[in-house]
């Protein structure tokens, strides 16, 4: 037998009066609600897509209001919009505005900092220096409020309490960091020791001075900074040596430069006034960017190779062979290597040959560094076939000299000119003469 089931509905009449007013407030309150709703939205979207220096911005702002008269943004556009006018009356508006925004939005620390520089442009400091406070009190770990209240206190002659607020603002952001360096420099006239008072004592912080101050062109500044890093802040902050490194380089503080590339590990044998891997014991050759080890340029018909085989002393020597190469010139071997400017210095090195015959022979010159003038060379190679034999250069290094560079070259002997053989080097050493 089929079950029944018995079901209860609802039925609400349409007829009745209460039911017909009920159904039809719950319709309006709908649409009011849609409408608005829609409302705002198209506000904000005004306010969002337009900036306060377009030329309508003005009307679009007080649209926006009038869509949704209690949007922040919307009174933002405005206020904005007033401050660009740069009259008195346009000041005074924007201030209003100001005000109403942050009672929109008590919470937002931007629109406080807005508050701040509007009040500051009509010329009440006690009132702006409140309301960048305000910003900082409720952003007190973010870099900008402190940047602003930062700015304003300099803008008033209060340095004490303007580098307070920009040393926060140097510690946490490394953008501002480089900027809060810059005001410090140009206000205190360049004075590194009131700088490195006011810029903090963190790691990074320090880090980005040493780089500052290459930029500022300041190397013993930098390298004494980077110095006061311990060895495991100095490789946390690796990636600023390997720019200062490069610019020191490249720039042509070559003392300076040095002790990075060493500390980052790039050439951890290179130190001042010695040739670097003077008796070819690691390789060479092998890296896209050489700093202080050899430099070996590749060119056709010339081969420069590592050979166990021949050695004036420990386990290698460096064969450099010609195969009818005839080149005018050719600089495809050479090595920066720092001095003490005006020293004296000996540069020995020992030589062997096989069957090498020029009309133009090989030579090791002895170059400075920044104008490419040669100081001192050798006498040229001896021709044919030789046992090692030790040669020595003196020299003088240029009063303002850094570094010098080796090179081996070879006399001019025309366009046209083949040299054939072989020669090898070992044991390069350098000598301070008292």
């Amino acid at each position: 037998m089929e079950k029944e089931t018995n079901q209860k509905v609802l039925i609400i009449s349409s007829k009745s009066t209460g039911a017909r007013i009920g159904l039809v407030a719950a319709v309006i309150i709908t649409l009011l609600f849609g409408w608005f709703s829609v409302r705002w939205q198209f506000g904000f979207m005004l306010s969002d897509l337009t900036s306060p220096s377009e030329p309508n911005a003005k009307n679009i702002a007080e649209l926006a209001i009038n869509l949704s008269p209690r949007d922040p943004l919307a009174n933002w556009l405005l206020a904005s919009a007033n401050k660009n006018d740069f009259t008195d009356q346009s000041i005074e508006s924007s201030v209003s505005g100001f005000e109403k925004v942050v009672k929109l939005a008590p919470h937002n620390f931007s629109w406080w900092v807005e508050l701040g520089r509007a009040y500051e442009q009509s010329n009440q400091p006690e009132k702006a220096e409140k309301a960048f406070l305000r910003a900082v009190e409720l952003a007190p770990n973010y870099t900008y409020p402190h940047w602003q209240i930062g700015n304003f206190y300099l803008r008033q002659g209060n340095d004490v309490k303007a580098f307070s607020e920009l040393q926060k603002a140097a510690e946490n952001n490394a953008v501002y960091r480089e900027q809060v360096f810059s005001i410090a420099w140009d206000f205190y006239e360049q004075d590194t020791n009131k700088l490195e008072e006011l810029a903090g004592n963190t790691p990074e912080v320090r880090a980005g001075l040493a780089r500052f101050y290459v930029v500022k062109e300041r190397p013993a500044e930098s390298l004494k900074m980077w110095n006061t890093l311990t060895a495991e802040e100095k490789k946390s902050n690796a990636a600023v040596a390997k720019l200062i490194a490069q610019w020191l380089y490249e720039k042509r503080h070559f003392r300076q430069a040095i002790d990075f590339v060493r500390d980052l590990g790039i050439e951890p044998k290179a130190q001042a006034e010695t040739v670097q891997n003077g008796s070819f014991e690691d390789p060479i050759g092998e890296r896209d960017y050489v700093y202080y080890d050899w430099q070996v340029g590749k060119i056709q018909k010339i081969d420069v190779k590592l050979d166990p085989s021949q050695k004036q002393e420990g386990n290698r020597s460096l064969r450099v062979s010609f195969n009818t190469f005839s080149g005018g010139v050719f600089y495809n071997l050479h090595q920066i290597v720092t001095v003490e400017p005006g020293s004296k210095y000996v540069l020995s090195f020992w030589l062997k040959t096989d069957e090498l015959k020029s009309g133009g022979m090989p030579t090791l010159e002895i170059v400075y560094s920044i104008t490419n003038k040669i100081i001192a060379s050798s006498e040229s190679f001896p021709t044919g076939t030789n046992n090692w034999q030790q040669i020595k250069v003196e020299f003088t290094a240029p009063e303002d000299a850094e570094a010098i560079a080796l090179r081996t070259s070879r006399a001019y002997c025309g366009e046209a000119c083949p040299i054939v053989g072989t020669f090898w080097y070992d044991d390069f050493r350098l000598e301070k003469l008292k």
